[in-house]
């Protein structure tokens, strides 16, 4: 790798290499140490293809989620079956590994710019911007960014925009799956919420279990799913269809009750 060797976005590798490198090692306790990361599927990773891939997610931390992938994805790269001990998998990370964010999140602060330096692509939201319902129109560059990214590595999103749990999937994901036909693979994760706060940044519970399932890539009719039909095959992948809403234990909806009337209370 070149000194001055850049991704598609101008950012510089061995920037980005570091700052993975030094990310990871501060946040590794947070999923093996403070807590615990029991991880399932992880061997479907070192078999995808360099890029062109697309992980697809529920979400429920602005930041600790996707680190936590980066985690799971490299020590898999490295070896690994579903465990993240010993980072020495931090030393060579893939440089070219993406996640779509809000760009207003990413500006936030000092913090999400270096996560963002690390592999955002930052879009402009189409129906929220600074917590009021919006409606425009999606900018052409934010689609081809992701295009761009999917033609150098593999990106993660998060379909449904919100980390607010049974929330509906945005078309715009089923879009993009439909024109460039990237290898799509549900990732599935639970205990997040309840270890961190919203951004996930500051550690809000100690001891939690939490978990990240990887499924195996969906298979698209490309000839005849509409767009709705590959929305509800992301809702029922990442286990956010409403029909799971009668299948999750009580104890899990009143965990859920008591972090929204949290949310009242900060807001």
């Amino acid at each position: 790798m070149g000194l001055f060797k850049t991704n598609p976005f101008g950012h510089k590798l061995i920037l980005k290499k570091w700052l993975i490198r030094i990310l990871g090692a501060l946040t590794h306790r947070r999923f093996k140490g403070f807590n615990q990361l029991q991880i399932e599927g992880s061997e479907i990773i070192k078999n995808l293809p360099d890029n062109n891939v697309l992980f697809v997610s529920n979400h429920q931390t602005y930041f600790a989620d996707v680190v936590a992938m980066f985690h799971v994805f490299n020590a898999s790269l490295s070896g690994r079956v579903d465990s993240i001990k010993n980072i020495g998998y931090l030393w060579n990370p893939k440089l070219n590994m993406y996640y779509i964010a809000a760009a207003e999140t990413m500006k936030s602060g000092f913090i999400p710019k270096l996560f963002a330096y690390a592999g955002s692509i930052s879009i402009e939201r189409t129906w929220r911007a600074k917590g009021k319902e919006v409606n425009r129109q999606v900018k052409m560059s934010d689609i081809s960014n992701i295009a761009k990214a999917l033609d150098d590595g593999w990106v993660i999103t998060f379909p449904q925009g919100t980390t607010k749990p049974w929330k509906p999937i945005r078309k715009g994901t089923a879009h993009i799956i439909r024109h460039y036909k990237p290898i799509v693979v549900p990732v599935v994760i639970d205990g997040f919420r309840r270890s961190f706060d919203k951004k996930g940044l500051r550690i809000k519970k100690r001891g939690i279990l939490q978990s990240m399932e990887i499924k195996q890539p969906l298979e698209f009719d490309y000839e005849n799913d509409s767009v709705d039909d590959i929305v509800e095959k992301l809702q029922f992948a990442i286990e956010q269809h409403p029909s799971f809403l009668k299948v999750i234990p009580t104890e899990e909806l009143q965990a859920e009750e008591e972090l929204n009337k949290e949310r009242k209370w900060q807001y």
